[in-house]
């Protein structure tokens, strides 16, 4: 029997949070917000018409912006409701909803993986390693997954890396910001660049 996602434990604790979580962000795009941070890392990082899995994608606002970029995006969010936000929001990438602890996408590949918005976060209890695990088998030869999330959300950086290593996976640069400023023992935030190990 699947375990529900920490995401999952606060919706149903709180049904309205998913449409909060939607409205929250149209919001923030109407005030004129800068909503494309995490978008304009990933785009640096690959060619044009790249294919990029969006990795709890939400109501689709990083990998909406990837595709007006040019790029082919697959989302995949564990929550209905913001998958129903990312149609009617953002047309064109496909958004599927699923659990990334069973993330199973019939050998499709991408050259980028991108997790933000502290998806790590909220995920199932002791999924963390699996999840990493399903990035990997879902990586092009020579591609990348992108990670974000902030401290004190219950998964310490160092469990993190701990469990990066475990699913075969290495840290090939990190970050403390999407603008890519240096990540050191005081930050707060960490964005990881991960690849698959040397040999695989």
């Amino acid at each position: 029997m699947r375990t529900p996602t920490r995401w999952e434990a606060r919706t149903q604790a709180d049904p309205e949070h998913s449409h909060w979580y939607v409205e929250r962000f149209r919001r923030m795009a109407r005030d004129g917000a800068d909503l494309a941070g995490e978008a304009r890392l990933v785009d640096a990082m690959v060619p044009r018409a790249a294919r990029i899995l969006d990795a709890g994608c939400g109501p689709g606002r990083v990998g909406g912006e990837l595709a007006r970029r040019g790029h082919v995006v697959v989302g995949v969010d564990v929550d209905p409701v913001l998958i129903e936000a990312a149609l009617e929001d953002h047309p064109g990438p496909r958004w599927l909803v699923g659990d990334l602890a069973e993330l199973d996408l019939a050998g499709e590949t991408f050259d980028v993986v991108v997790c933000a918005g502290n998806v790590m976060t909220f995920l199932a209890p002791r999924t963390e390693v699996e999840v990493l695990r399903r990035f990997a088998a879902h990586l092009a030869p020579g591609g990348r997954a992108v990670v974000g999330f902030g401290a004190g959300r219950g998964y310490p950086f160092e469990s993190f890396f701990a469990d990066v290593a475990a699913a075969g996976l290495r840290v090939e640069a990190k970050f403390s910001t999407w603008d890519l400023r240096p990540f050191d023992e005081g930050s707060d935030f960490l964005v990881a660049i991960l690849a698959t190990t040397a040999g695989d």
